[in-house]
């Protein structure tokens, strides 16, 4: 059986350390100089104090992206439109300009591709130690895995992210200058 290392050093030993510093800064005053340094309590280095961003330039780029989601495809306008004044057709034709504009942003900043490569609707199995991110069990859920079921929906997971870099000199709460026409 091997003996635990002991990290401290013995009440002894410590003794005997402090009686040979006492004595050598007795006798060497550059030693007893070097000692009274590392004595001395340390003080906390005050450097300037990091400037905090504002929410708006933290998140900068994900506005930045919702700016383009509206410029090209009018998301915001969609989603703060009330539609129960408008008919079905009404919406699809909207939704179809929306849908068009913002897959184009969406495919120039992100490349996505399925959780699980398997078909909706086929019948998996769910081996002991998945993944709880890529995948979330509905249903009826007993036991302990290896759990099978129907693949509802196969999931997302980005594979590349291309955020644009926002100038500082723009305002990132800005999603849509007000137009005027003249």
């Amino acid at each position: 059986m091997e003996q635990p290392i002991q990290s401290e050093t013995s009440f002894l030993g410590r003794l005997r350390t402090a009686l040979s510093c006492f004595n050598r800064a007795l006798a060497n005053p550059d030693f007893c100089r070097q000692a009274t340094e590392l004595l001395r309590p340390s003080q906390p280095q005050a450097g300037p104090k990091p400037v905090e961003l504002p929410p708006e330039r933290v998140h900068a780029s994900g506005l930045a992206v919702l700016s383009m989601l509206q410029r090209e495809g009018r998301l915001i306008d969609f989603l703060k439109e009330d539609m129960a004044a408008f008919s079905d057709a009404e919406i699809g034709a909207a939704a179809r300009v929306v849908h068009a504009g913002c897959r184009k942003v969406f495919s120039e900043y992100f490349a996505i591709e399925p959780a699980l490569t398997e078909a909706e609707g086929a019948t998996i199995q769910v081996p002991a130690g998945f993944d709880a991110q890529r995948i979330r069990l509905t249903g009826n859920i007993a036991g302990q895995p290896p759990f099978r079921g129907t693949l509802k929906h196969h999931g997302w997971v980005a594979t590349a992210v291309r955020m644009p870099a926002v100038s500082e000199t723009l305002d990132p709460r800005v999603l849509a200058a007000a137009e005027v026409e003249l």
